[in-house]
């Protein structure tokens, strides 16, 4: 059966769990945010945590079996991506929870060695799934070696959108830095859009998958979320709102990407 809305959805709520601490993680290095600010000692794992839970309840809600979950985990199948990826974010989450705990406890010294973990499970946790969808052999328009990187895109850009309103309640001076991390990251992935749907595709069943995002039944969906980031990017010059138009927007291609590549007939 194909995927549905959770599955979209999904891609979403991971985007921004992996997405906040990677962007986080940017701005320390770039001296734009430090250990002693509030929206590193506990927005950042608050809000990463709550979207990372969000997205295994989505993933076990959208199992055949969803009370036998925790079969991934007892009775793992290490060649199988889902596998992969809940152990991914147990150990993401793990990390997160360690962040939380030393910043509650007064030292937010100890969050820095975590970062040798938990940057490299973010950026896991954010492109696991094109490696999950690659899995699905019979979809080609899946099997798309910058799919990976095209989903690290993602995720910086809605980790940079998530943070916005932490920014705003917390820290205003990290706002002009947010604001220019989302516009740079959704042109990035306008251009990986528009590559993906005008370059030559190697099967005809890739083909017809971009056909029926672009100009099928998936193409109100397609299109609209190609013109709210449009629209979004523009908007950033102007207030920090548009965060939310650039957002839905990825949500809308999300689901025109994920429906389409099922939509071809498999015989």
């Amino acid at each position: 059966m194909p995927w549905d809305w959770r599955v979209s959805l999904y891609t979403l709520t991971k985007g921004i769990a992996a997405g906040v601490y990677l962007v986080a993680v940017l701005l320390l290095a770039l001296g734009r945010l430090n250990l002693a600010s509030p929206v590193w000692r506990f927005q950042v794992p608050v809000i990463a945590g709550l979207f990372l839970a969000a997205t295994g309840g989505l993933l076990i809600w959208d199992l055949e079996h969803p009370a036998r979950f925790y079969l991934i985990f007892t009775r793992p199948q290490w060649r199988s991506w889902l596998v992969r990826g809940g152990f991914l974010i147990g150990g993401y989450s793990v990390v997160l929870a360690l962040h939380f705990l030393a910043a509650a406890a007064g030292r937010p010294e100890l969050t820095r060695p975590l970062i040798w973990l938990g940057l490299p499970l973010a950026l896991l946790t954010a492109v696991y799934t094109a490696y999950l969808f690659a899995q699905a052999k019979a979809r080609d328009l899946w099997q798309n070696p910058l799919l990976p990187p095209h989903l690290a895109v993602q995720a910086g850009l809605a980790g940079a959108g998530a943070l916005v309103p932490a920014a705003l309640l917390a820290e205003p001076r990290l706002l002009a830095p947010l604001l220019g991390i989302l516009a740079a990251a959704s042109l990035l992935h306008l251009a990986l859009v528009a590559g993906e749907c005008t370059l030559t595709h190697g099967t005809e069943h890739a083909h017809l998958a971009v056909r029926e995002m672009v100009r099928g039944r998936y193409a109100v969906a397609f299109a609209a979320g190609a013109i709210l980031q449009i629209l979004g990017v523009v908007g950033l010059a102007f207030g920090a709102w548009a965060a939310v138009l650039v957002l839905i927007g990825l949500l809308l291609y999300e689901h025109a990407h994920i429906s389409a590549a099922q939509s071809v007939p498999l015989a």
